[in-house]
């Protein structure tokens, strides 16, 4: 009886870490497929249809006080109906400020801001490596 004893409790050791096992692993597959999980690395999200630039680049600051507000207003008077991601210094050599931002279609679009205060570009979607201006469209341009 002994013997029956020990191969049933090894049995149910092995049955019970098994549905642990796949329970587990169900439920990372189903974080992953709905977006639930957590990220182990907090800030390295990618880019989605709602955030399409990803994290702050390291390369360039978000700005603060008096010039945020104003970089803020300039974008959304831009961009009528779009909504501000982010607004930061630009490190691509566009302009000396930029505002990401989702427009009201849920397009992406960045205002480039000079440091005087002025819109000097809008660019529609992705924003691309400096070209000398190639890809933006000139501030006359509807965004």
């Amino acid at each position: 009886m002994d013997s029956h004893r020990r191969w049933s409790l090894e049995r149910t050791v092995v049955v019970g870490a098994i549905a642990l096992g796949v329970a587990a692993g169900s439920y990372g597959v189903a974080s992953a497929a709905s977006g639930s999980g957590s990220s182990s690395s907090g800030s390295a999200a990618a880019p989605s249809a709602h955030q399409p630039w990803g994290p702050q680049r390291s390369d360039e600051t978000p700005l603060t006080g008096d010039t945020a507000a104003k970089v803020r207003e300039l974008a959304l008077a831009k961009v009528p109906g779009g909504t501000i991601v982010r607004v930061e210094t630009d490190a691509d050599s566009n302009a000396a400020y930029e505002a990401h931002m989702v427009k009201a279609d849920g397009s992406p679009v960045t205002v480039y801001v000079n440091k005087q205060l002025e819109v000097v570009s809008v660019q529609a979607g992705m924003p691309g490596p400096p070209s000398g201006g190639a890809r933006l469209a000139p501030t006359g341009a509807s965004a």
